[in-house]
């Protein structure tokens, strides 16, 4: 059986910190206010406001509304064509594709960022289906609910599909749903200072999830069509 793979997006296949970032400290600029956390990768993750109430120290919700809309005015507009790939991630996903494995996003990013980036980087005709935080109607409580749903919605088999992330949590919605997990130690999650341990694979590079892929489905190593 060919594995299905779903992939977590900040911080697995593209570095968006430098455009979120750069959102984000618009945002307080423009709210005339400062935030409690430095704004460095650390803080990328999380869904938009959960991250806004950790920069305010929990504001009140006028306030993290005010920034939320500050935030998106910046990054859905300009900001996010300042998104970087991590080297090595298209020819990755190219060559998954070319091993005619079935791709999905689940990501704790919004669903417009989201669909607007993957239409700029071109993306979008290898990945099945993409699942966000916000998406119209279904009020994920977590990631591992996201991935459950989206699970139950495709009819996807739990003993072929893999979740691919950076971050211990992750990690976690793979466990939660009994997925395989592949930990992307390109990633700034912090995966690559303290490798997993008990995982499907530990890739330090996307070259290594493409080998990892090849051996799966059977398909000797070597150069691939994309």
């Amino acid at each position: 059986m060919k594995p299905v793979l779903l992939f977590d997006l900040d911080g697995t296949l593209i570095d968006s910190a430098p455009s979120i970032l750069a959102g984000f400290a618009a945002a307080f600029a423009e709210a005339g206010m400062e935030p409690v956390l430095p704004l460095t990768s650390a803080i990328i993750g999380p869904p938009l406001m959960q991250t806004l109430s950790n920069l305010t120290g929990g504001a009140d919700a006028a306030t993290l509304t005010a920034l939320a809309d500050g935030f998106k005015r910046h990054y859905d507009n300009q900001g996010y064509q300042q998104t970087v790939v991590f080297p090595g991630v298209a020819e990755m996903l190219a060559s998954l594709a070319a091993l005619g494995l079935d791709m999905h996003i689940a990501t704790n990013k919004r669903l417009l960022p989201t669909e607007r980036i993957l239409d700029y980087l071109g993306w979008r005709r290898w990945l099945r289906t993409v699942y966000a935080a916000d998406m119209p109607g279904r009020g994920f409580k977590s990631k591992g609910g996201m991935v459950a749903a989206q699970l139950a919605d495709l009819g996807l088999a739990r003993e072929a599909a893999c979740y691919i992330g950076d971050r211990q949590e992750d990690r976690e919605a793979a466990e939660e749903n009994g997925l395989a997990f592949i930990a992307a130690c390109w990633g700034y999650g912090g995966f690559a200072d303290a490798r997993p341990e008990g995982v499907a694979l530990a890739a330090t590079t996307p070259g290594e999830l493409v080998a990892w892929a090849r051996a799966a489905v059977g398909r000797p190593s070597g150069r691939q069509s994309a």
